[in-house]
């Protein structure tokens, strides 16, 4: 083939890639998956710096070819009643292909000292309406719910069996949601447990909740390791 033949070749080949469709996928929910991420276009920070920015490192140089788009619209302090809320702009307007979502431990954390406690029909309630929302109007997008999870320390040390019975419920309520919506359930419950036989509790999540940057790395990993196994893979 002579060079000339070479660069038409490669100019055939740009347009073919500018031509398929570009994935989009969209990470949703509290301040696990915010990472302080940046509210501007400075690509450096705009991903956060959490379990989101490792997922978007690795499938984005993988996939480079396919170019795929990664979106982050979790906000710190956020409940599922709160994701509800918005939901039309940060999520259905952006017209996905792949929703993530991890959302629940402030919808315990707000109300574990309240005297009627959590809430799991509430709780369920709002991801429900949420998830039925998703499925109406964005019909083919692909779902990965992931499950809430915590470790001793910090915010629950206030009462950690009221932790645990809460954190339990809600990990029972994604799986049934997820099976319920033909989505991927990620389990991470068990990946931290099982991860404080390495390391102490605080080496993975320093307050309880929000998960240390060896934390962060551990979820990016449990979610690779399921979503990329699943019907739902990221191409």
């Amino acid at each position: 083939m002579n060079r000339e033949a070479k660069q038409v070749e490669h100019i055939e080949q740009v347009k073919l890639i500018e031509c398929i469709k570009k994935r989009k996928i969209l990470f949703q929910g509290d301040s696990i998956t915010d990472g302080n991420r940046g509210r501007d276009e400075d690509p450096n920070h705009i991903l956060g710096h959490g379990y989101a920015f490792w997922i978007a490192a690795e499938l984005g140089h993988r996939l480079a070819s396919g170019q795929p788009e990664f979106v982050n619209r979790g906000i710190s302090g956020n409940r599922v009643q709160d994701l509800e809320e918005r939901w039309r702009e940060d999520a259905l307007e952006l017209q996905p292909d792949t929703i993530s979502i991890l959302v629940g431990v402030n919808d315990i954390l707000m109300s574990i000292a309240e005297p009627d406690g959590f809430d799991p029909q509430d709780y369920e309630a709002s991801y429900r309406r949420l998830l039925k929302r998703t499925r109406q109007e964005l019909p083919e997008v692909q779902l990965v719910l992931c499950e809430p999870f915590i470790l001793p320390g910090g915010h629950t040390d206030y009462d950690w069996s009221a932790w645990k019975a809460a954190a339990n419920a809600c990990a029972e309520i994604v799986r049934r949601l997820a099976d319920e919506y033909d989505a991927v359930f990620v389990p991470l419950q068990d990946a931290f447990d099982d991860a404080c036989e390495l390391a102490p509790a605080s080496y993975w999540i320093w307050d309880g909740i929000h998960p240390t940057t060896a934390g962060h790395g551990l979820l990016a990993k449990r979610w690779l390791e399921v979503v990329q196994e699943s019907q739902v893979l990221i191409r």
